[in-house]
């Protein structure tokens, strides 16, 4: 089989595609083929290696784990002995360390079945992103129906799911995008967009019950200013600066009054989010962006163009017949 890896940090220059033997699932794993997979910015972060990277990652020098992918969609090959949920043949989607490949392991509840009206590719877009959007907007904004929400980034992978799980909750949605995206926020079910390049949200007067910072920078005392009196804002992304006033000052400026500012921090896989996430996909109140697929080989183009802040929507880098190794 093929797998992509690094040995080093640096430039996708540094990844290569090599072989090696198909991955044995532990008692509680199960062992995919994968169809499709998708690139998050946190493959580029291990692979570039910020120093917080590094420090968590191994040594300063190079990697410890010198796989990539997260994101995985692909159908059951095989299940560990304490498995009871899968079986061989099922098409599962959810989160595999080391998707980008032609088979990786996985743990069970870390996957839930894929819809059979989702295609592979649109189910592989879908786990960290949507889990980052679903758990910022639900589990620390407390989303509630009839509020009015803004999402800063609404172009990008977590954005475009935010904005159309923020419409399922039956709120009135503002969407922040620069000119050439504003059409996409508008596919999606934007209610309202702004266009930063022509406008700053933050000095139009207008005030929301909820903000979800996926991107960009803003002051954390810009954000709270949109916020009405009792309004939540959550950051999962964006400038470094933003992300530190969000998990450093917020909680200070919590104390004062009746606003809530936070960092929601790295999502977390719990397969229940998944489920509902599933069932968005099914009824298609949900329906990925997916800007490119790349075949297997080609990995460090996609990596390429997602380092670069081109995406509009998911990245994905597909199995297809002429990447495949048994």
């Amino acid at each position: 089989m093929k797998k992509i890896v690094y040995t080093k940090y640096g430039s996708p220059d540094v990844i290569e595609l090599i072989e090696t033997e198909k991955p044995l699932p532990r008692d509680n794993q199960v062992l995919l083929k994968v169809h499709a997979a998708s690139v998050n910015i946190l493959d580029w972060y291990h692979l570039t290696g910020p120093p917080v990277i590094r420090l968590t990652n191994g040594t300063l020098s190079k990697p410890k784990e010198t796989s990539l992918g997260l994101d995985v969609a692909g159908r059951v090959e095989a299940v560990g002995d304490r498995v009871t949920q899968f079986q061989p043949g099922d098409e599962v989607f959810g989160i595999a360390k080391g998707s980008f490949a032609d088979y990786v392991c996985a743990d069970e509840h870390e996957l839930v079945r894929k819809p059979a009206n989702v295609s592979f590719e649109s189910a592989a877009a879908t786990p960290v992103a949507a889990l980052t959007a679903l758990q910022g907007l639900h589990d620390k904004g407390r989303i509630q129906p009839g509020q009015k929400v803004l999402i800063n980034g609404a172009s990008g992978g977590v954005g475009t799911f935010a904005v159309q799980i923020a419409k399922s909750f039956e709120t009135i949605v503002t969407a922040v995008c620069s000119t050439q995206n504003l059409d996409i926020a508008c596919s999606i079910g934007a209610d309202y967009v702004i266009d930063y390049t022509q406008e700053d949200f933050t000095t139009n007067g207008r005030q929301y019950d909820l903000v979800f910072a996926v991107n960009g920078y803003h002051s954390i005392f810009d954000y709270r200013r949109v916020l009405n009196p009792t309004g939540i804002y959550v950051s999962a992304g964006g400038k470094l600066a933003q992300i530190i006033q969000a998990a450093l000052v917020g909680p200070i400026l919590s104390k004062i009054g009746r606003q809530q500012l936070s960092f929601m921090g790295i999502a977390q896989v719990k397969q229940k989010n998944l489920s509902i996430i599933g069932e968005l996909l099914e009824s298609g109140k949900v329906v990925p962006v997916i800007d490119r697929c790349y075949p297997l080989r080609a990995t460090s183009y996609a990596l390429q163009y997602l380092g670069a802040g081109h995406a509009k929507g998911k990245v994905i880098i597909t199995m297809r017949p002429d990447d495949n190794s048994s």
